[in-house]
C-alpha cells in the first residue's frame, strides 16, 4: 500500500482514521470474536443473510465463503458501499444504501443478520427502532448477532458511565454509547429476543498484540508506516489509543447471538 494522501484527519470518525491507516478489522472484540459470533449464527447454504453497516467487508467475505442463498448488506456510507460492491459475488449477492433502521427489505425475509460495531453508535431511541427492524425482517426462528462495545461492570457508577461515553465520542468524533453486559441482554429480551450466548473479549483494538493478531505482521507493520508518514492521523490515533488505556478496566467487547422468538 501507498503511503496514506493527507486527509482532514482531525474531523474525520476514528474508525475512518484507523481505516485509510491501513486496519481492515475495526470490530472491539478483534476477528477472533467476530468468528466466535458466525460460529454461534452457524450460516449454512439454505439461508438468507442480511448483514447491516459491513464497513469494510472483512465478516462479509468470510461468511460469503459460506456459500448463503443469498446476502445483501444495508450500508448508509456510500464510500464503504463502494468497497462492498467489489467482492460481492454477482449472482446472489447484494449492498443496498439505506438505513438500518428502515431497510426497505420485506417483512421476515431473512433467516440469518448480524452487524457489528454499529449499534454503540445509536441513540437509545435508534438502537430499539434498529432492533425492532430486525425484529420485522427476521423470520421465526432467525438469528441475529452483534458485536458490540460493552461497559464492565454491570452496577458500574451512572456519573463514570456518562464519563466514558463522553470521552469515547470526543475522541472518536461519533456520538458513542456503549451498555452494559445486562443492558445490551435485556435491550434485546424486552424486543422479541431469546439470547442463545454472550461472548466476551477485551476491548484491546489498539493493542500490538490484538492489531498483529487482526491484520496479519505485514499489514500492522504497513498501519505502523503510514502512521509514521501522518502526523495529524498519529495524534488521532494516540489520542484514542490514550482514552481507551484510560477506561481499560471499564471497556469490553460483546457478541450476542439471539433467535426470534
Amino acid at each position: 500500500m501507498s503511503t496514506v494522501v493527507q486527509t482532514d484527519f482531525a474531523k474525520m470518525p476514528g474508525h475512518w482514521v484507523l481505516a485509510k491507516m491501513g486496519k481492515r478489522v475495526l470490530r472491539p472484540g478483534g476477528i477472533e470474536l467476530t468468528q466466535k459470533m458466525l460460529d454461534h449464527l452457524d450460516i449454512s447454504e439454505d439461508d438468507d443473510v442480511a448483514e447491516f453497516a459491513p464497513g469494510l467487508g472483512v465478516t462479509a467475505k468470510i461468511v460469503l465463503d459460506k456459500k448463503p442463498k443469498s446476502y445483501i448488506a444495508i450500508e448508509q456510507n456510500e464510500e464503504a458501499a463502494k468497497q462492498v460492491y467489489k467482492y460481492l459475488p454477482s449472482n446472489n449477492a447484494r449492498c443496498v444504501i439505506g438505513n438500518a433502521e428502515d431497510t426497505q427489505l420485506p417483512s421476515e425475509s431473512v433467516d440469518v443478520l448480524y452487524g457489528e460495531a454499529m449499534l454503540t453508535m445509536q441513540s437509545p431511541k435508534q438502537k430499539e427502532t434498529i432492533i425492532e427492524e430486525a425484529h420485522r425482517i427476521l423470520r421465526k426462528g432467525g438469528r441475529y448477532g452483534i458485536h458490540e462495545l460493552c461497559l464492565n461492570p454491570n452496577d458500574i457508577d451512572e456519573e463514570l458511565k456518562n464519563t466514558i461515553r463522553k470521552d469515547l465520542a470526543q475522541v472518536i468524533r461519533v456520538n458513542t454509547k456503549p451498555l452494559t453486559v445486562f443492558e445490551w441482554k435485556s435491550l434485546f429480551e424486552n424486543n422479541g429476543f431469546d439470547v442463545v450466548i454472550i461472548e466476551m473479549r477485551p476491548m484491546h483494538l489498539l493493542e500490538k498484540k490484538r492489531m498483529i493478531q487482526d491484520e496479519g505482521v505485514k499489514g500492522f507493520a504497513n498501519i505502523v508506516k503510514n502512521i509514521a508518514v501522518n502526523p495529524e492521523a498519529r495524534k488521532r490515533i494516540e489520542a484514542m489509543q490514550e482514552t481507551f488505556k484510560k477506561y481499560e478496566k471499564y471497556l469490553g467487547a460483546i457478541s450476542i447471538v439471539m433467535e426470534k422468538k
